[in-house]
C-alpha cells in the first residue's frame, strides 16, 4: 500500500517509522519512507532545527510541495513502487493558528491508498512537545490537536477516495505496534482484527492481566491487532484522581503500561492539569475504541473468570461487543466463567469458545491466518 502517515507534533514518527521500514527491509519487504519534514529543511537551509514553523505559511506551503513533488518523482508510477510510507502532517496549530499540511492536487498525483494517523498518550506527547520545542502547551492543547489530526486525516482520505483506508494506530513502546504497522502497508490479506477485553476493574488482579497479556498477544501474533490497551490514558486519569484525594499536586505516571506493571521511567505532571481534561480522555476513548472497531474485520473479545465466579465482562467490552455486532462484524467471544453466558452475548456472537487455543484453531481451520506470512508464524 502507499500509506501517508500523519500524527501530531510531538508523536516522534520519524524514528518510528524508519523501525517499520527497517523491519520491512529484514523481512524481505521493500517499504521506502519519505520524511516531508525531513526534506523540507532540505530545501530551506536558512532555518534553524525545530524554527521551521516559524515561517510564513506562504513560505511553508512552497517548502512542503517542493518535497512532495520530489517524494511523487521518486515514487511512481506507482505500479513499480506499490509499498511506501510518507510522513507528514494532515493538520498543524501552531502560532499561526490551525491550518492544513496537504495539497489535494499532490496527494492525488502521490496515488496515496492508505492513510494512518499515529496515536500516543497525551503526557508522553506533552513531554516530547516540550523537549523539543520552545512552546507553552497544556495538556488540553494536546488532546485538542489529536482529534484534530485524525479528523483531517479521515477527511483527507475520504476525499481521496481511500475511506476505507483510513486508520487510527497507536504508536505505543511495543514492537507489536511496529509489526502491526508494517503488516497494515504490505499485508492487505490480514484479518484486521479489534481485541477486546476489560482494562479498568481488573488492574490489581495480577493473574487476570497474565491472562488478558497472553490473549492480547496471540491476537497480535496471527492478525493485525489494533489493541485498545496501547493508549492508557484512563490510567492517567485513575492516578491523577488518587492524587487529588491524598492533596498532592503532581502525580507520577508510567505510560503504555496496560495494568501498571512495568518499569518506566515515568514522567511526573499536575495533577490540576490532568483532571482538567477528565473529559476530554473518557470522550476520545469512546470515540476512539469505536472507530478501532469500525476499521476491523472482526472483534474477539476475552472474558476472564474474577473472583467468586464473576463473568468480567465490563461495560466496555458490552458496548463493544454490540457496537461490532450493529456494524456487521464478525463478533467472537473467549468465555472463561463456568457460568453460561446471557442471551446479550449469545445472540450476537459469530462463535463462542472455551479458550484461546480453541478459538485460535477455529481461526486457522476457517483460513484466517495468510498461507506465508512475513513474520514467521
Amino acid at each position: 500500500m502507499r500509506a501517508v502517515v500523519t500524527g501530531q507534533i510531538g508523536i516522534d514518527k520519524k524514528p518510528y517509522l524508519q523501525q517499520v521500514s527497517a523491519a520491512a527491509g529484514e523481512r524481505g519487504e521493500s517499504v521506502p519512507l519519505f520524511n516531508v519534514g525531513e526534506m523540507m529543511y532540505g530545501e530551506a537551509p536558512d532555518v534553524r532545527p525545530g524554527r521551521i514553523l516559524d515561517l510564513p505559511i506562504s513560505r511553508l506551503a512552497s517548502l512542503r510541495r517542493a518535497a512532495f513533488k520530489d517524494i511523487i518523482a521518486s515514487s511512481t508510477p506507482a505500479e513499480e513502487h506499490p509499498s511506501i510510507m510518507v510522513n507528514t502532517h494532515a493538520t498543524f496549530r501552531w502560532r499561526h493558528g490551525l491550518f492544513s499540511a496537504f495539497d489535494f492536487d499532490q496527494m492525488g498525483l502521490l496515488d496515496a491508498n492508505m492513510f494512518i494517523c499515529l496515536v500516543d498518550n497525551v503526557e508522553t506527547i506533552h513531554q516530547r512537545l516540550h523537549e523539543e520545542h520552545d512552546i507553552d502547551a497544556t495538556l488540553k492543547d494536546c488532546m485538542v490537536w489529536r482529534e484534530e489530526e485524525i479528523l483531517a486525516t479521515e477527511l483527507l482520505a475520504n476525499a481521496m477516495g481511500a475511506h476505507d483506508q483510513f486508520y487510527i494506530l497507536s504508536r505505543g513502546r511495543q514492537q507489536d505496534t511496529i509489526d502491526t504497522c508494517l503488516r497494515l502497508v504490505t499485508r492487505p490479506d490480514m484479518r484486521k482484527v479489534y481485541p477486546s477485553f476489560p482494562m479498568s476493574h481488573v488492574v490489581g488482579m495480577p493473574d487476570i492481566l497474565d491472562e488478558i497479556d497472553r490473549f492480547r498477544a496471540e491476537i497480535a501474533k496471527y492478525f493485525v491487532a489494533f489493541d485498545p490497551a496501547d493508549v492508557d490514558e484512563k490510567l492517567l486519569l485513575d492516578r491523577a484522581l488518587d492524587a487529588a484525594r491524598e492533596g498532592q499536586d503532581w502525580v507520577e505516571v508510567e505510560p503504555h503500561t496496560f495494568g501498571g506493571r512495568k518499569e518506566d521511567s515515568g514522567l511526573r505532571m499536575p495533577v490540576r492539569e490532568v483532571l482538567d481534561i477528565a473529559g476530554d480522555i473518557d470522550g476520545q476513548i469512546y470515540m476512539r475504541d469505536f472507530k478501532l472497531v469500525d476499521q476491523s474485520d472482526m472483534i474477539v473479545s476475552y472474558i476472564p473468570e474474577l473472583e467468586g465466579g464473576v463473568p468480567g465482562l465490563s461495560s466496555g467490552v458490552e458496548r463493544e461487543l454490540h457496537h461490532a455486532f450493529e456494524h456487521t462484524k464478525e463478533v467472537y467471544v473467549v468465555w472463561k466463567p463456568k457460568k453460561a453466558p446471557s442471551p446479550f452475548i449469545t445472540e450476537t456472537a459469530t462463535k463462542i469458545f472455551p479458550s484461546v487455543d480453541d478459538a485460535l484453531e477455529y481461526f486457522g481451520e476457517q483460513g484466517m491466518f495468510p498461507q506465508q506470512d512475513l513474520f514467521g508464524n
